[in-house]
């Protein structure tokens, strides 16, 4: 370390009097006190003077390069959501900045705490349509939870400390910091870094009332068919024993949303299944048959709902959420709770009674056993020669023990993936939920290790989603991730050909995809692989994979024209779901 971070040190341990930095040095300092100790980002002319001070850091910050912003971003994702912490991303002006705005809208959509500092032209040239001058603030305020440009070198600290502050706090989301080139250059008296923990202007946590906590005890306890659904807002409150102890008590038949997988163990007793358009039978038939159905953290999306003026009429509905914005906005509650579900879910426990819902349970069981059999047993177990995107991913929970961090792309595989992969483990599920972004899975999956290295991270993806972001095999050839890259290769856009089957009358348009040998692109980055067609070689393959020490490609070629099923057709009710 050089002098001048010793210098800065001792200032920050002894309170002494400030010392002169610049603002680039400002930032790192400020990402060391936020206890940051991974950056995943790319240089330009805009940030340069920040990658600059880095060199003097790189035994305290380690900056992953990645390939392209966009990876840069979902990686910062992946971390996030395995490791709990805020992802942290580097970015240059313009076309820099710009390659961020996928990746921030997912980020917002689904929650993910990410402060994305990006480099800016000097302030004197602002609004002049300087070489790479882009409106990052306009461009990306729809996109992030907070968003601010620094045109002086003394308000880095604070506006760092309030980037954090606000990306990881009450619903969590995406910030971006947009520092000028004059205010990374300028130096300025440094009096030490203060971490926020209020503005004036943001309550991340409204108020808990406890007139509704006893209101929603009261119509749980009074219920004949009650029904839980839960979100991601149980893991990112960290409730996930508080959930457990609130469906246990009462035994209370709960079903995730694709973005709530993981929070509640796959094989748990209460667990039946998981909710949506591709969700399982019962869950989304039942949602219209139960009498009081609760909603943990999640958001009454229309892939959950179907259509909405026909979504679970006959029930009082409850909706636990830390975000008053989602209570009410698409489906009307007869009971709104406030609050981070840490803390609202055990003073709703302590009001319930014990119950013994079995026979309401097992209706949901009869429904399961009619999904196995129209559905299920021949995805897992296909009588044909070609091998299902369903039986590849049942060998791999053999194999895994449910385990694995699973990492999706967007599609056919994500939906099967959700539907069959096992989850022992809480944040062990990572998929770009609202957005639904193609290429998310590769650079997720790099992110996802960083935050998890002692697991074993799989990356489930389709041969059309893999050729978005393929770039970043570079990432893992440079730094090492050892992320198992599992491409599923239907030679189609298969999600897209299933609606153009089914509601298009096969119009197949522009859905049948060309790939290039995955394996030789794979070994092109030294990282090895190999293909796979036939039954026989699939559980080899896919020890190989797992057991490899490193970075592997596995493809594996399924059917062409398979479906995902059930299936909540667009425009229909939940209770509409087909089977076939």
């Amino acid at each position: 370390m050089s002098n001048t971070i010793s210098q800065i040190e001792k200032a920050e341990s002894e309170q002494q009097k400030a010392i002169e930095i610049s603002g680039s040095k400002a930032v790192l300092e400020a990402l060391l006190q936020e206890n940051v100790d991974k950056v995943f980002g790319y240089p330009g002319g805009a940030i340069m003077p920040i990658y600059d001070a880095l060199y003097d850091y790189s035994e305290k910050l380690k900056h992953i390069l990645v390939r392209h912003e966009q990876g840069a971003i979902h990686a910062a994702q992946g971390f996030a959501r395995t490791s709990g912490k805020t992802g942290v991303v580097f970015a240059t002006s313009g076309p820099g900045a710009t390659n961020l705005v996928t990746g921030l809208a997912d980020a917002m959509i689904d929650s993910n705490p990410i402060v994305c500092i990006t480099g800016q032209v000097f302030a004197s040239l602002l609004g002049t349509d300087a070489f790479q001058e882009t409106d990052v603030i306009n461009i990306t305020t729809p996109v992030t939870k907070w968003n601010y440009q620094v045109t002086d070198a003394t308000e880095i600290p604070d506006a760092i400390a309030k980037a954090f502050h606000i990306a990881s706090t009450g619903r969590p989301g995406p910030v971006l910091i947009d520092i000028t080139k004059n205010a990374q250059l300028q130096l300025f008296e440094y009096s030490g870094y203060k971490k926020c923990d209020h503005i004036r202007s943001y309550r991340p946590e409204p108020e808990i009332r406890n007139e509704y906590i006893e209101q929603a005890a009261e119509l749980i306890n009074q219920a004949k068919k009650p029904f839980v659904l839960f979100g991601q807002g149980v893991i990112l409150g960290k409730a996930e024993q508080e959930f457990k102890a609130f469906i246990e008590k009462v035994n209370l038949p709960a079903a995730a949303t694709v973005m709530g997988l993981s929070a509640l163990p796959t094989n748990h007793k209460l667990h039946v299944g998981m909710l949506g358009m591709h969700g399982n039978y019962a869950p989304n038939v039942m949602t219209n048959e139960c009498d009081v159905l609760i909603a943990v953290g999640m958001r009454f999306d229309d892939r959950v709902t179907g259509r909405l003026d026909k979504y679970a009429k006959q029930a009082k509905i409850i909706h636990l959420d830390i975000d008053p914005a989602e209570i009410d906005k698409n489906v009307k509650t007869a009971v709104p709770v406030w609050g981070n579900c840490k803390k609202t879910l055990p003073m709703l426990t302590a009001l319930l009674k014990e119950n013994d819902h079995s026979a309401w349970l097992e209706k949901f069981r009869e429904l399961e056993k009619e999904e196995i059999k129209e559905v299920i047993q021949d995805e897992l177990n296909p009588k044909t020669d070609v091998m299902t995107m369903g039986e590849v991913i049942k060998v791999l929970n053999e194999l895994t023990n449910g385990d694995a961090i699973i990492t999706t792309d967007v599609g056919q595989h994500q939906m099967v993936a959700c539907r069959y992969a096992n989850f022992n483990n809480s944040k062990s599920s990572v998929t770009s939920g609202g957005l639904g972004t193609m290429g998310f899975g590769l650079p997720a999956a790099i992110g996802a290790w960083y935050g998890a290295p002692e697991k074993t991270v799989v990356a489930i993806i389709g041969d059309g989603g893999f050729q978005m972001t393929l770039q970043e095999l570079g990432t893992i050839m440079q730094f090492g991730a050892k992320v198992k890259i599992l491409i599923l290769n239907n030679e189609f856009l298969g999600m897209v050909r299933q609606w153009q089957q089914l509601f298009h009358d096969k119009r197949y348009s522009f859905v049948n995809i060309t790939s290039p040998d995955f394996v030789a692109v794979a070994k092109g980055y030294y990282i090895d692989g190999q293909k796979i067609a036939e039954r026989k070689d699939l559980k080899n393959a896919l020890e190989t994979m797992i057991n490899h020490d490193g970075a592997y490609l596995l493809e594996v070629m399924v059917g062409k024209e398979n479906n995902v099923f059930p299936m909540v057709a667009q425009g229909t009710s939940v209770s509409e779901i087909r089977l076939k």
